[in-house]
């Protein structure tokens, strides 16, 4: 009887701390550096959507960030293709140099390798809630099954 007041005792002390889901958004802002000019430019980049940046075709597939109470963190699934010339003046085929998430906390963790730009995740923006409770997102994957 005593272990089993124990064991009870024990059970309703430990404290489990609090876990947030991430924050998934529909917006990442991404730093483009063209190493020739030393030039930056932000962009900001609808999840989806390609940007187009020099001889890059920059894919965004996904982006998350960490909730404000835990360690900062942001981080997007990217595709990185370069647009080759076939050294006639006409395009081949593009050539993917990177497919995989990118941290904005540690860029050089899982960077770009080009020898004239590079690419940076800055932020992932989240969907404005609206009066209903619900993000743009929600609302528009509830209205289209």
């Amino acid at each position: 009887m005593l272990r089993k007041l124990t064991f009870i005792l024990c059970a309703t002390c430990i404290v489990v701390p609090a876990h947030a889901d991430n924050l998934v958004g529909d917006k990442v802002v991404l730093r483009a550096l063209d190493k020739v000019t030393a030039t930056t430019e932000d962009f900001t980049v609808k999840v989806g959507d390609d940007l187009r940046y020099g001889s890059l075709d920059i894919k965004v597939k996904h982006c998350e960030k960490k909730p404000p109470e835990e360690t900062p963190e942001t981080y997007a699934f990217l595709q990185i293709l370069d647009a080759r010339m076939d050294g006639k003046g006409g395009a081949s085929q593009s050539a993917k140099l990177f497919s995989g998430w990118m941290f904005a906390s540690s860029p050089a963790l899982s960077a770009l390798d080009h020898p004239v730009y590079d690419i940076w995740v800055i932020d992932c923006l989240p969907s404005p809630v609206l009066d209903d409770g619900l993000t743009d997102l929600e609302k528009s994957q509830s209205q289209n099954p």
